[in-house]
């Protein structure tokens, strides 16, 4: 185990989320729409991931012990990758395509009111690039984890790689139904309660919650990946609490009929069958 290599690697994988959002800030000075961060954010893991890589295989190699020689790791972060890269960059792909020709996110209106006569730009930049850097360079840490570890309990791989599978199908299938709701101007205005979304409110979420335990599930099958377990409640928690559900939500009530009654009969995160509710 290269914990060593690991730890040193922290300040690059800081970096490395450091220098992805502030590409996302200028970004966004160019289509001036801060919600392309959200493009930016689900890409950002797979930087992180790649980046930590890279530095793993230039320690082995340097320690003259040859990356594709560690044991189990190299098939294990293989996986990885690959399954990092079809959560993120389909995240980021259908974000790009829904945000095509559209206008800023209600969120970081609302977000920017309180710069407060004080420079909206640096405003924007602190509190919506860099605390997203942050977030994801800590949200990583199990990704890292894994760019770093040699031997890994493979069960556990297989078992929690199955648990990603589930989660980017509940994410996919779930964005997909909402598409093809939304594309049919008869819907508009109205509430989307059907397929996944008659089970939970947000089934993108869960299925984005899903993808980080089994990810979690990776890192934690080399034993002391387990202590990077704050990563994936931390994503839960922004996804439940804080900038996921409760904004939308509350954007929901306003502009959807019928979006109280949905909310009273739907799960509001655990997919479970619908309540419906008495007359």
């Amino acid at each position: 185990m290269h914990v060593s290599a690991f730890f040193l690697n922290l300040p690059l994988a800081l970096l490395t989320a450091l220098v992805w959002l502030t590409l996302a800030f200028v970004a966004s000075r160019v289509v001036h729409r801060h919600a392309v961060v959200d493009v930016f954010w689900g890409a950002g893991f797979l930087v992180v991931l790649i980046e930590s890589l890279l530095v793993s295989h230039a320690w082995s190699t340097a320690d003259q012990h040859p990356w594709w020689h560690q044991g189990s790791g190299d098939t294990v972060r293989y996986v990885a990758l690959a399954l990092v890269a079809l959560w993120s960059l389909r995240l980021s792909g259908y974000l790009a395509l829904r945000q095509r020709g559209a206008g800023e996110d209600p969120r970081y209106t609302m977000i920017l009111r309180g710069a407060k006569g004080k420079n909206e730009t640096l405003y924007a930049y602190r509190t919506i690039y860099l605390l997203q850097a942050g977030l994801l360079f800590f949200i990583s840490v199990p990704l890292q984890w894994i760019a770093f570890s040699p031997h890994f309990a493979l069960p556990v791989v297989i078992v929690a790689s199955i648990v990603v599978l589930v989660g980017v199908w509940f994410e996919s299938v779930g964005d997909y139904q909402l598409r093809r709701f939304l594309a049919d101007p008869a819907n508009k205005g109205t509430t989307m309660d059907r397929g996944l979304w008659g089970w939970t409110r947000h089934p993108n979420y869960f299925g984005d919650a899903v993808v980080w335990w089994g990810l979690f599930g990776v890192a934690a099958a080399t034993g002391w990946g387990l202590l990077s377990v704050l990563s994936p409640l931390a994503m839960n928690r922004l996804l439940t609490s804080v900038s996921g559900k409760p904004l939308l939500e509350g954007k929901l009530t306003k502009t959807r009929a019928g979006y109280q009654e949905y909310v009273a009969e739907v799960s509001p995160f655990f997919p479970r069958p619908r309540r419906r509710a008495s007359s």
